[in-house]
């Protein structure tokens, strides 16, 4: 009986609609508030905001959003507004795909 390479796969399951506060960000991120605030400048992070705006929360898929776009500046040298247009395009690109899928 021949063997079986297992590979194990690891991950974190989180609910699409679950949020992040801008501390959490920082921390898995290893970022600095000024730098969620330029983000949120540039139109990378669309946070939401309480009804007295004090509590500003991101959608958990900005912890993906915003180690892209850090190695993006960090790795190519891409400035904020070039980070923007790569992450839109990639999004198109997944959307595109999962087409695709649909499709298939």
């Amino acid at each position: 009986m021949p063997q079986q390479d297992a590979t194990l796969l690891s991950g974190t399951v989180f609910d699409e609609d679950a949020e992040i506060s801008v501390v959490e960000l920082c921390e898995r991120c290893c970022i600095d508030r000024p730098m969620v605030e330029e983000l949120i400048a540039e139109g990378i992070l669309e946070p939401h905001y309480a009804a007295d705006d004090t509590d500003v929360r991101l959608p958990y898929r900005s912890v993906r959003v915003t180690r892209i776009a850090v190695r993006l500046q960090r790795d190519l040298g891409v400035n904020l507004a070039g980070a923007a247009l790569a992450l839109e395009l990639l999004q198109h690109i997944d959307e595109l795909r999962a087409q695709l899928r649909q499709r298939g």
